[in-house]
């Protein structure tokens, strides 16, 4: 993510995602960016000084309840682009405020 970014990223990944902010160890903390966990799934969002988003390659998230999910996503004007390409399984994908690719796959 980009400098100065936490705030955005808090209340993407907490407010509209749902996750939880956790602790980064001391020592990464001096350089920002935030971490978050659902579950046993972490995501780690560090500081980049020429970041640019990531369009093609992303983490796929199996979420438990994918409907009410991807209906907070809209309620809070997030685009959420249904993917049919995989026969049999439902799943979306989303960006997070800095352009990141996250696919969301019902589970």
């Amino acid at each position: 993510m980009p400098a100065d970014g936490e705030v955005a990223a808090r209340h993407f990944f907490c407010d509209v995602l749902g996750m939880d902010e956790i602790d980064k160890p001391p020592e990464l903390a001096k350089r920002g960016g935030c971490w978050f966990a659902s579950g046993k799934v972490q995501v780690h969002l560090g500081v980049e000084s020429d970041f640019r988003g990531a369009r093609k390659a992303h983490p796929a998230l199996i979420c438990r309840d994918y409907g009410s999910v991807v209906t907070r996503l809209r309620e809070c004007g997030v685009e959420v682009v249904e993917a049919d390409d995989i026969p049999g399984r439902r799943r979306c994908h989303i960006f997070d405020p800095f352009g990141n690719r996250i696919e969301l796959i019902a589970g």
